[in-house]
């Protein structure tokens, strides 16, 4: 099992290396958002003089001195990173073709190898589709003409293509554009970029009243977004600079107090661990890792089910009963591993709803706030757009259905909690101190929890988390404490997620 797993575990990771990164899809979003805001006019607005000062300060402030450089930027960075995704997707399937591997390569991997290289090609026409639309915002007609072209001349019957080709006739100001075409932009276009194209089809065919609606429609819909966007950037700004005030006042007081500091409450006192290192490693290997790699797969494919044709809410439930299963086994596993040992030494699993545990979770939240963004910009710059990411967030992106919203938050905000800090804070830190020091235990536990993603890009932001989660845990000897601050990390990301696809 530990050999399989460990294939297992080192093929999925090396996988990831050619998959694309969410945070690019999360910095396009932000940008659509600001998108909409460069169309508020504060004097439009029912609001007094003064206010409507104050609310034009912010939108500078916001959107920044040239917003549409900005996009034209951000777009061509997510453009060059989905054209070395395809480069490494077209390696790896010459690979795979080679004489030397055809033979343990199969036809299923080539598919998916051919249908994620389809799938970015046309996420790179979709970018350049919005890309031509930005350039035109700064006048740049000819070039948006030209990027349109690309699309039209690679796949001339791609629904990309036909779109690019409607909005070359509508910038080339023709007088012969076809009925259908409020359509088809309303079909094929969202957000600002639909706005911006109906706005030069009522322009150019003088169509006075629908275009007096379409702006008054847009200044509600640019006001939505400031709030979203305010919303947004208050989470990280407000919770880093509390989680940096924090930081220093714990440093300053373990400096000063030493010994008597708080983060040195129980910082070397070790768990009494009555069982070996095999029994650990059987708990991780079998109740995590073979179960989630090799059980679930297995017994869902054996129903016949394939994810890839369901829908949002499908997919949501999907993934709570795949999770829920592979908990209760994780679960089941532990307890039948460790059964002998009953009852456990004294601050094993421990859940101690009377002492202050709530403030141990709130403020390690507070702490990992800036350590992982300032480890996230750093892996940006190590992994340049690739190195996978949890699909979880993809589909919480992705998702408006108010079931599936819940299902999801369900999900990632209370079961992955409470399962993973079981095993991971539960069981395998404590269990490792048998061997190493608490703090070597922190740090180990931490990068097993980190490969468990099974991201390679998501490896360092997810080991930072983990290593307060341990801090947090080891010093409160309390699980509800890490559980919290797992639970509150989780929702911070979904909520901000699904303010983000609601703005598109």
């Amino acid at each position: 099992m530990t050999i399989a797993t460990i294939w297992q575990i080192g093929f999925s990771l090396s996988n990831s290396s050619n998959e694309p990164q969410i945070q690019s899809n999360l910095e396009l979003y932000q940008n659509n958002l600001v998108l909409h805001i460069t169309e508020l006019q504060p004097e439009k607005l029912d609001i007094p003089l003064e206010s409507s000062a104050n609310l034009q300060l912010t939108l500078n402030g916001l959107i920044g001195a040239d917003p549409y450089e900005s996009s034209v930027k951000q777009y061509r960075e997510a453009i060059r990173l989905a054209q070395i995704n395809v480069t490494n997707l077209q390696t790896q399937l010459n690979k795979l073709k080679s004489p030397e591997n055809i033979e343990i390569s199969n036809e299923l991997q080539q598919k998916e190898f051919q249908k994620s290289i389809v799938q970015t090609n046309n996420y790179i026409d979709e970018l350049n589709l919005k890309l031509g639309i930005l350039q035109t915002a700064t006048n740049k007609i000819d070039p948006a003409l030209k990027t349109w072209e690309k699309i039209t001349s690679t796949n001339s019957n791609s629904n990309f293509a036909k779109t690019a080709s409607i909005l070359q006739d509508i910038w080339r100001e023709s007088k012969q554009l076809p009925e259908d075409v409020e359509a088809k932009i309303n079909d094929n276009l969202t957000g600002w970029f639909r706005y911006r194209s109906l706005q030069k089809i009522y322009q150019i065919s003088d169509q006075k009243n629908a275009l007096s609606n379409l702006e008054i429609q847009e200044q509600n819909v640019a006001l939505k977004s400031l709030i979203q966007l305010s919303i947004i950037g208050a989470i990280p700004v407000i919770g880093g600079i509390g989680g940096i005030i924090l930081l220093v006042v714990l440093a300053i007081q373990l400096s000063i107090k030493k010994e008597q500091s708080i983060l040195a409450t129980n910082a070397n006192n070790s768990w009494e661990t009555p069982w070996d290192w095999e029994i650990t490693w059987q708990v991780l290997i079998v109740g995590f890792f073979f179960v989630s790699q090799f059980v679930l797969p297995i017994f869902f494919g054996s129903l016949g089910l394939n994810p890839t044709e369901f829908t949002l809410r499908q997919k949501a439930i999907y993934v709570l009963i795949s999770y829920l299963i592979m908990a209760a086994s994780g679960l089941g596993v532990l307890y039948l591993s460790i059964r002998k040992y009953f009852p456990l030494p004294q601050d094993w699993f421990q859940f101690k709803f009377l002492n202050n545990w709530s403030i141990w979770g709130f403020g390690g939240y507070l702490v990992a706030l800036p350590l992982v963004v300032i480890v996230s910009l750093i892996n940006q710059q190590i992994w340049q757009g690739q190195g996978g990411s949890n699909p979880l967030l993809f589909l919480a992106l992705q998702s408006q259905d108010k079931v599936a919203l819940a299902i999801f938050f369900f999900t990632a905000s209370i079961a992955a909690p409470v399962f993973e800090e079981i095993i991971f804070r539960g069981f395998l830190l404590p269990s490792l101190t048998k061997y190493v020091s608490v703090t070597t235990a922190i740090i180990l536990s931490s990068l097993l929890f980190a490969i468990a993603h099974l991201s390679l890009s998501e490896i360092l932001p997810l080991m930072t988390l983990g290593i307060v989660l341990g801090i947090v845990y080891s010093r409160s000897r309390n699980l509800l404490s890490s559980m919290l601050l797992h639970g509150l990390w989780n929702s911070g990301t979904l909520i901000s997620l699904f303010i983000l696809g609601a703005g598109q």
